[in-house]
């Protein structure tokens, strides 16, 4: 992964079902955060999804730079920086992408077939971060 190589235990750490806050710079500078679902990819990128259009969404098109937190509770969490380097925009990838994160974040691996539904009616787009940094509070 570049430009540094991921540490097995952030690796592995990023499988696990955390949820992610993710942070965007509006266009008057003004920092805004969203609670998310993520999925740690096998080519070392993170994968977000979003309902189009959102602010936050419209932020990363603008201006790539992001920052995530993954967060397992409040003392055991990994602080991501990136960039995010592929937005896709296709309306049927992006809709497996979200309907991908809600089998990653289900008790049972599956989508309530209305939740997936409204999933596949909504616009939506995926965003591919490659990490630039990592910030390790995995300690406990």
């Amino acid at each position: 992964m570049d430009p540094f190589a991921l540490k097995p235990a952030h690796a592995e750490f990023l499988t696990g079902r955390h949820y992610a806050t993710v942070a965007t710079l509006d266009d008057d500078g003004a920092p805004r955060q969203v609670v998310i679902w993520y999925a740690h990819m096998a080519d070392g990128r993170i994968l977000i999804n979003s309902r189009h259009p959102r602010r936050w969404c419209a932020n990363l098109i603008r201006d790539d730079r992001v920052a995530l937190a993954i967060i397992e509770h409040p003392y055991r969490w990994l602080g991501i920086t990136g960039i995010v380097d592929e937005v896709v925009e296709d309306h049927a990838q992006a809709t497996d992408d979200i309907v991908m994160l809600g089998r990653r974040y289900s008790d049972d691996g599956s989508v309530d077939p209305d939740l997936e539904a409204r999933f596949r009616s909504q616009p939506r787009v995926t965003f591919y971060v490659r990490m630039t940094g990592v910030h390790d509070h995995l300690e406990d």
